[in-house]
């Protein structure tokens, strides 16, 4: 489907002179031109092609794709080209790139997606998934504008921010993927095709992270990778009558619980499997402690739990690190179930369950999933017929020590535009394409961050984008893309050598990010 390149032309009645210059623009930016334009994403359905295997030929995808290159070609950024990628059969890509001010002042690169998940169950009236409402206090609700529609609008507002209030950056370069959903199987084949172009970025900055509350920056410093597959049970060639058969055939969903039991304990749901373990950094559990302390119970109670129901710990601390270093297992998903309406007293020849596995960043995924296999396959009750089917595997991601010009950056970003402290927290979910650029770009510092805060609810019934938050950040991403070329021009070595000094976990997984979980070369 080739390539298109855009050069684009600088608008002079852009230009701003006053201090708050990138602030004032970032604000009335995102009033005029990009709520408008993330609401009119949010009607389309693009799920990623995990959730609809038609996503590359119902044109949803691509209508995604385009509205938001429209939206870039109306903005006119100086120095910005734009091409979308797309090979034969996969999802597109849009990659970008905006000349720095400097060529002595490095490259920056900023990632987002595009593509959905599904819409899920449970949407409350008059919130629905793809009919956004923008309520009075600033919350956008529909299916995927904080997850992650709104990262290439803030990416590119932040870039021509700088650029109306006269300030100085590197050459960045923007990619937004269309599969992340899906674990991101086309990327590696994009990036490696893109890696000349790209060259080394000594700053990642990621649109696709959480944050702790609305009131201030919240920087992730590790994500949980995961393991997920089908466990599937089968003790007979078919369905026998419940009361003629029961007490002598083991039922199939009995045998899947003590299969489970192997994997966590019922009681507590601490994972028993040692490969699925890791030590937790002293660094990040302090880290954690420190935002425990600012979130209270707010680390439980922003979930929606019922009347009279617990969180799994009373320790606020350990609830933190739960989330964040340790595995857990969740089943997601059952077959071999009839519905309610329709189950009759019939011993059902075959249990299927899927897992999700949700892995510490510093275990390696395909030991984690050669494990789980073997817990689940070996010596199976009553001999019974058992079967773990996994083909994702994904890994976790641990950001290098932070260097200290990021961490002031991100310091003074965070007073000057939410009024309060940055914090540094781990976030329990998966971001693939961190891990890969961890390995490739071992030298790189890494600021990731994200609007998915509380009751934001991705993935989940209700999502919404909390817009006052998404314009802060969006001045937050362009202060500190401002200090880090200020740094670079200033000399001192102090990007480069402070990254030079960093070796990236990723490294030292050696994870392949360019093969699937067959070890088969993507």
């Amino acid at each position: 489907r080739g390539s298109r390149w855009r050069h684009l032309q600088w608008d002079t009645n852009m230009a701003a002179s006053s201090t708050d210059a990138v602030q004032a623009y970032v604000e009335k930016e995102w009033d005029a031109t990009i709520v408008p334009a993330l609401t009119e994403y949010i009607k389309i359905p693009n799920q990623s092609p995990l959730f609809d295997p038609e996503c590359l030929s119902n044109g949803l995808m691509e209508k995604a794709t385009k509205l938001m290159t429209d939206w870039v070609d109306t903005q006119k950024v100086p120095g910005l080209k734009m091409e979308v990628l797309q090979n034969e059969g996969m999802t597109p890509l849009i990659y970008m790139e905006v000349a720095a001010t400097d060529p002595d002042a490095g490259t920056v690169l900023l990632y987002g997606h595009l593509d959905k998940q599904p819409p899920f169950e449970g949407w409350v009236p008059p919130w629905a998934p793809y009919d956004p409402i923008m309520t009075k206090d600033g919350k956008l609700y529909g299916r995927g504008g904080a997850d992650d529609g709104y990262a290439i609008f803030a990416a590119i507002a932040a870039l021509k921010g700088l650029k109306i209030s006269g300030k100085s950056h590197g050459r960045a370069v923007i990619i937004i993927e269309a599969c992340e959903e899906s674990g991101s199987p086309d990327l590696p084949t994009y990036i490696e095709m893109l890696k000349p172009r790209i060259g080394s970025p000594d700053l990642v900055v990621c649109l696709d992270s959480g944050c702790g509350n609305y009131d201030q920056l919240w920087v992730t410093t590790s994500l949980r990778g995961i393991v997920a597959g089908t466990l599937r049970v089968s003790i007979t060639t078919e369905g026998v009558h419940s009361g003629d058969s029961s007490g002598v055939i083991p039922d199939t969903f009995r045998i899947a619980r003590k299969l489970l039991d192997r994997v966590d304990d019922s009681g507590n749901g601490v994972v028993k499997v040692p490969e699925l373990n890791c030590d937790i950094p002293e660094a990040r559990v302090k880290q954690t402690k420190v935002a425990a302390g600012i979130l209270g119970d707010k680390i439980h109670t922003d979930f929606p739990f019922l009347p009279g129901a617990k969180p799994a710990s009373e320790s606020l601390v350990e609830l933190a690190l739960n989330r964040t270093w340790r595995p857990t297992l969740t089943v997601t998903g059952a077959a071999g179930l009839p519905p309610l309406a329709q189950a009759g007293n019939v011993l059902r020849p075959t249990t299927a369950l899927m897992l999700s596995v949700r892995i510490p960043p510093a275990v390696d995924p395909k030991m984690a999933q050669a494990a789980l296999k073997v817990t689940l396959e070996a010596d199976p009750p009553y001999g019974a017929t058992v079967v773990f089917d996994s083909s994702k595997a994904g890994p976790g991601w641990e950001s290098p020590a932070l260097a200290p010009w990021l961490e002031a950056a991100a310091a003074k970003a965070s007073a000057t535009y939410y009024g309060k402290p940055a914090v540094y927290y781990g976030e329990g979910g998966s971001i693939p394409f961190m891990g890969m650029l961890g390995y490739l770009f071992p030298a790189a510092q890494f600021l990731i961050v994200g609007v998915l805060g509380p009751a934001s609810n991705a993935h989940g019934p209700n999502e919404f984008l909390h817009v006052p938050y998404a314009k802060k950040l969006t001045c937050v991403v362009a202060s500190v893309l401002a200090d880090h070329c200020k740094l670079r021009l200033g000399g001192a070595g102090g990007v480069t050598a402070a990254a030079d000094a960093c070796v990236h976990p990723a490294k030292r997984l050696k994870t392949d990010f360019g093969r699937d979980s067959e070890g088969k070369k993507i």
